[in-house]
């Protein structure tokens, strides 16, 4: 779990094996923190943790130790004022590592750019974030089979192919993904990988993996 004032928190599945009709405490958050993301691994991997101001910090999973539900988490990025975490990624080596950022810009890079890193560190830069591209979006493992569903607030909607999409270095600013008119902006981006498997990462509200 990960929330947008930088905590990580890892929880054993079984802690859920006994779901309340109400539900169920799964973290608690620290006034004005919310969840950005969940996702489920298998204990040994790397995550990267990527900021709306274009940071982003990989380390690994065992720099986080289990704790049970009613527990607060630990730091996984020291982050500047004005800054939240926006997306929480699981490394898979054979992908690239997508930015998104609100503007329609985006781009992708290798993972061999993202040291490893102890947790709770400030990271690296990402993507260069300016009034041109704007804020990150989203951020998301992908390959060059799949495709990209670009959603903006004034409901426009774009499918391209990420091998449209070229690899260049983490301190850029992308390339321009979608046009968007006056002053729309992309809130949500959606994958079709491999086989047509949809994937939905949303600017405010993802959807729990």
């Amino acid at each position: 779990m990960a929330t947008k004032k930088g905590i990580i928190k890892k929880n054993a599945l079984s802690a859920f094996g006994r779901p309340k009709k109400g539900g169920i405490v799964a973290i608690l958050l620290d006034s004005g923190d919310e969840l950005i993301g969940v996702k489920l691994t298998h204990g040994k991997g790397e995550i990267v943790l990527g900021t709306e101001k274009g940071k982003a910090i990989r380390f690994s999973e065992g720099n986080v130790r289990r704790m049970g539900r009613a527990t607060r988490g630990v730091k996984g990025i020291e982050l500047h004022a004005g800054d939240n975490v926006k997306d929480i990624v699981i490394v898979d080596e054979n992908a690239t590592l997508l930015t998104v950022c609100e503007n329609g810009y985006g781009k992708r890079t290798g993972y061999s750019e993202y040291r490893v890193q102890r947790r709770g560190g400030m990271g690296v830069i990402n993507i260069r974030t300016t009034e041109r591209n704007g804020n990150v979006v989203a951020l998301k493992n992908v390959r060059d089979e799949d495709e990209l569903m670009m959603m903006t607030a004034n409901g426009m909607v774009i499918r391209t192919a990420i091998n449209s999409i070229r690899s260049i270095g983490r301190s850029t600013q992308g390339v321009r993904l979608i046009s968007l008119k006056g002053r729309d902006k992309l809130v949500s981006v959606a994958s079709l990988v491999g086989e047509g498997k949809e994937e939905i990462l949303a600017e405010q509200t993802k959807e729990i993996e």
